[in-house]
């Protein structure tokens, strides 16, 4: 979500027709000795998260808010909703994340009045408007964005002997790795060339170079940390087949930047990911937890050139219509339509 505010943030500067300023859940602490007490740390990101959004809502025409589930929503994502509200400012929620029916089944009777106030819900997904379908709540779609001028690649000649796979999710239990990193054992005992790069962060890193190192990979596999958008965009370009491990997903922008960067992608099928991919047409969809099988479709694409050509023309056709060109006038009529709304 980080990388779609800010490259969505950057386009919409970029178009001169707006003034638009970011306020940030998470700046750096002052002084930095704070980020080591869990109260106080709380309360000086907090209070003057607050103070802005009170202070941008005197001057604001609309406000577009990138949200998600758990605790991020009712830290930072209600008092946004409630404070333009006060303010009778326009509110647009752009909601994300593959974990919002559970959340909303669960915590329904907090979240709901708040997603009330909105102006408009917008979800990246038919996925996720469905799940908000379930509560009577109606959602517009826009797409993720991705710009193709940054993410480019073409089918490269070494994955057939040599194929490099990567991992580009955060380090968090949702995501996986470890079926992943077991998926790839299993093709390095077939390919013993192959390498895996796993580019992230997050609490699973020891976990994860444990396994590793269990399975007696430590020189296949690296962890490359988290990357800057340019980083990860040489990276997709340096790639033949993409992972994605996860358990639960709405729409996540690696897959289609992979897809950009003509990277294979291997994906499990939960959430939105069937909404944004066809099995055999643009990606090769397994179930969760199943390193078996993940293994086994990149296998697959390696053994079948024809195969893997076939994914990639399509994928790229696909990521078309995900382009700034295509979903930023989305934006920026919606933008107008708020704004007269509350006229």
């Amino acid at each position: 979500m980080a990388m779609q505010t800010a490259q969505l943030l950057r386009l919409l500067t970029e178009t001169q027709q707006l003034n638009v300023k970011l306020i940030a859940v998470n700046p750096p602490y002052r002084p930095q000795w704070v980020a080591k007490v869990p109260l106080l740390r709380a309360i000086f990101r907090l209070v003057p998260y607050f103070w802005q959004l009170h202070q941008a809502c005197k001057q604001t025409d609309v406000m577009h808010l990138m949200a998600n589930s758990g605790w991020a929503w009712h830290l930072f994502a209600a008092p946004a909703i409630w404070i333009a509200y006060w303010h009778k400012v326009p509110v647009i929620v752009n909601y994300r994340g593959g974990l919002a029916a559970d959340f909303l089944k669960q915590q329904q009777r907090w979240v709901l009045p708040t997603l009330r106030k909105a102006t408009t819900i917008v979800t990246p997904s038919a996925f996720l408007q469905g799940v908000f379908a379930q509560y009577q709540l109606k959602c517009r779609i826009i797409a993720n964005i991705v710009d193709t001028s940054i993410f480019k690649g073409e089918l490269k000649p070494s994955l057939t002997a040599a194929p490099h796979l990567v991992v580009t999710r955060n380090l968090e239990a949702i995501y996986d790795i470890a079926t992943a990193i077991r998926a790839f054992a299993i093709i390095n005992k077939q390919l013993p060339d192959s390498r895996l790069s796993v580019a992230g962060s997050g609490p699973e890193l020891p976990a994860m170079q444990a396994l590793v190192n269990q399975l007696q990979l430590s020189n296949q596999v690296s962890f490359c940390g988290k990357l800057d958008r340019q980083q990860m965009a040489a990276l997709y370009a340096n790639a033949d087949i993409m992972l994605n491990p996860s358990t639960a997903d709405n729409m996540p922008n690696s897959l289609l930047e992979a897809m950009a960067a003509s990277a294979l992608v291997v994906s499990t099928d939960v959430g939105g990911i069937p909404f944004m991919v066809e099995h055999q047409h643009d990606a090769l969809l397994v179930p969760p937890a199943a390193p078996e099988q993940m293994a086994a479709a990149a296998l697959s694409l390696i053994a079948q050139p024809e195969l893997a050509e076939q994914l990639v023309t399509n994928a790229r056709a696909k990521v078309s219509q995900y382009q700034p060109a295509q979903v930023l006038p989305c934006w920026l009529s919606l933008y107008q339509v708020s704004e007269q709304a509350n006229a």
